[in-house]
This record gives structure tokens, C-alpha cells and sequence, in this order.
């Protein structure tokens, strides 16, 4: 016979809302799982977001690190516009304008890009009824593809080269991370 002690027990937590506000007898109200809640059990057994977080991910993401990278630049070309005379008031001015408009110019189209790769890879992965690798390359090659089209088709060619091998890499490099890098 098994020791009943041995057996998984259900992780709850209690949840009382009086606790340490008030002295009230009540000691239990609810018992709430600490474990995530899904209504399908489809959901449980995925290990991915759902398009719309990878949407809010990927843009999110890409409009941070825009904003991010095109602040540095912009006050760095600030920095180097500066005129002797200037006075210090002015330098500043002109490395905080230079870096907001870079910033907002880059995160802007970063934002952008990750936008048209969420709905792509996602598209992918509804269209091929698969999760794999080849889905975030295919979005990858059209992101890069779809914007630069306009600046014509060998453009837009190179482009979408670029955004496939750049969507490759990163998750043959997630892959690897996972993989030996213990956690």
C-alpha cells in the first residue's frame, strides 16, 4: 500500500482577504489553484502565445529597441553637430531634439516590422497547421519583402533575404540557448 503522504497533492493557496487587516474568525474562504487556468486543455498542452500576445510581443519589442537604438544615435549625432560658441543650454537642446526625432523615426519602423512578422508567423503557423522552425523563416523573408516593396522588387528581394536569415539565426539561436545553456 502507498504511503499516502508519497502522493502529489494539489498546490492551492488559500485565499483570504481579511488576512492582516482584520480579526475575523473566517479562515477559509476559497481554495484557488496556483497553477495557470485553462479553459482547454489544447491550450494547457501548447507551449506558445497566442497571436495576439506574439502580436503585442513582437512590436512592443521592436518599437522599445528602435526607440532605444535611434536615441543613442540621434544624441550621438547631436553630440557631434555642435558648433563652437554653443552654449551649453543649446548643446543639450540640440542632442535631446536630435535624439527624440531618431528615436521616434526607429522605433517607429522597428515597431512596424515586428507588427508584419507577428501577423505573418502567425499566418504561417495557421496556414501550414504547424508549429516549426520554417514558419518564423517564411516570416522572416516576407517581413523584409513586404517592407521594402515599395522601394522596388530588387529591394524588396534583398530585403526579404536578409529578414530570413536574420528569423534563422534567431531561433537557431534561441534553439542552442536552450539547448547548453542550463537554466
Amino acid at each position: 500500500m502507498a504511503d499516502p503522504s508519497s502522493e502529489k497533492k494539489s498546490t492551492t493557496r488559500q485565499y483570504h482577504p481579511y488576512q492582516g487587516h482584520l480579526d475575523i474568525p473566517i479562515q477559509s474562504l476559497y481554495n484557488l489553484p496556483t497553477s495557470p487556468e485553462y479553459l482547454f486543455h489544447e491550450e494547457a498542452a501548447a507551449q506558445r502565445r497566442s497571436w495576439g500576445e506574439n502580436l503585442q510581443y513582437y512590436t512592443g519589442c521592436g518599437y522599445l529597441s528602435g526607440a532605444v537604438m535611434g536615441a543613442a544615435k540621434g544624441s550621438l549625432e547631436g553630440l557631434s553637430a555642435a558648433e563652437p560658441g554653443d552654449t551649453l543650454k543649446l548643446r543639450l537642446n540640440r542632442v535631446l531634439n536630435s535624439g527624440g526625432q531618431t528615436g521616434r523615426r526607429f522605433g517607429n519602423s522597428l515597431g512596424v516590422v515586428g507588427l508584419i512578422f507577428a501577423g505573418l508567423e502567425s499566418g504561417m503557423m495557421q496556414l501550414r497547421g504547424t508549429d516549426d522552425l520554417l514558419n518564423s523563416v517564411l516570416a522572416g523573408l516576407g517581413t523584409g519583402a513586404l517592407y521594402r516593396a515599395a522601394a522596388g522588387p530588387r529591394s524588396a528581394a534583398i530585403a526579404g533575404a536578409i529578414g530570413g536569415l536574420a528569423a534563422g539565426a534567431a531561433v537557431a539561436g534561441k534553439q542552442a540557448v536552450k539547448r547548453y545553456v542550463p537554466i
